[in-house]
Order: structure tokens, then sequence, then C-alpha cells
């Protein structure tokens, strides 16, 4: 598992680093927040980032929440101290872990655990959403297919949705294209509903 600190303080990271290796990781890196350093950890592609902000203010957190939406990985950032307004913003950014006034390096291991696994969980729900989205839009699109159907050619809905099915199997595609096909071409025709 690869692991990136971001932290600017050299004390700092090395509890961390002191923390990870002890619970058996090797392959650490210490990047400074400076510079392009989004960039530079996009190149590194981590699986995991630790943040160790200390005592951040509204603008290193903000640019630290940019690295929280660029990467969409596991998360945690430690500070030592924090507010409400900056526990939401870590959190609407996709952190998995905020930790506050916790950096001992014996809860490294758990802080990381925890991080992969609400993220995990966290990609999973949003997994099912976007299925669930999608599901939903084609629906809509093959109930607007068999409506066209319905009302030129006369048939049940039933027979719309046999028609939509057949042609998808004839032609290899799935129901969703066809149907999609067809409403473009009614469209196009003036027919379209």
């Amino acid at each position: 598992m690869r692991i990136v600190i971001i932290d600017d303080s050299g004390l700092r990271a090395t509890v961390l680093e002191e923390g990870l290796r002890d619970a058996g990781y090797d392959d650490i890196h210490i990047v400074p927040p400076r510079g392009a350093f989004v960039a530079r950890l996009e190149r590194m592609a981590p699986d995991v980032v630790l943040m160790d902000l200390g005592s951040p203010s509204r603008d290193t957190l903000e640019e630290m929440l940019t690295v929280s939406r660029a990467l969409a990985k596991p998360i945690a950032m430690f500070v030592d101290q924090s507010d409400d307004s900056m526990i939401g913003a870590a959190i609407d950014a996709g952190v998995s872990a905020y930790v506050v006034d916790g950096l001992r390096k014996e809860r490294v291991k758990p802080v990381l655990e925890l991080a992969v696994r609400r993220f995990n969980a966290f990609s999973r729900m949003q997994a099912e959403l976007d299925e669930a989205r999608t599901a939903l839009q084609d629906r809509k699109i093959i109930d607007r297919a068999k409506s066209i159907l319905m009302n030129q050619r006369g048939l049940s809905e039933q027979d719309a949705y046999a028609l939509l099915r057949s042609s998808a199997m004839n032609q290899g595609r799935k129901i969703v294209d066809v149907a999609q096909a067809l409403i473009t071409a009614s469209d196009l025709l003036g027919g379209g509903l």
C-alpha cells in the first residue's frame, strides 16, 4: 500500500511515519504542501493520504480539501484544533477520517484502517446511487420509446416493450440504446412525445 503523508512539519510527519512503519507499512512518502503538490500526488498514485495540518488556516484547509477532491482516495486528516465548519468542510470534501488532537504513532494504524473502510463504504454507496440513477434514466428512456410505439403503431405497452426487446436482441444492442435511437428518429421526424 502506497501511503503519502502531506505535512510541512518534519517532526509531525515523523510521528506518522513511525506509526506506519510500526504497523508494517513501508511504501511511505512525505510531501510538503508547496508548489504544484497536487499534481505530484496524482503522479504518485497513493492508495491512502494522511494529512497532518496542525492548526490549519482556512486557506490551508481549502488547499488540502482540493487534494481530497482531486485524488478520490481514502484520506485521513490530523489537526490540533478545529471547529464545526472545518469538520463539515472536510467531510463534504470526502475526507474519510478527521482526527482532532490525536497525533500519536499508536493511533496511526487504526485511523488509517478506519479511513480506508469508510472510503470503501462511501464508494460502494456512491456506485449504488449512480447505478440507481442510471437505471431510472434508462427506464424513462424506455418508457418514452414505448409511448412512441404505442401512439405511432397502435401497440399495447407489453407489445411495444417486446418490439424494443426483440429489436435490441436482433441488433446486439441494449434495449435502452434502441429506445434512445427510436426517440431520436421520432424527434427528427417530428413525431416525438
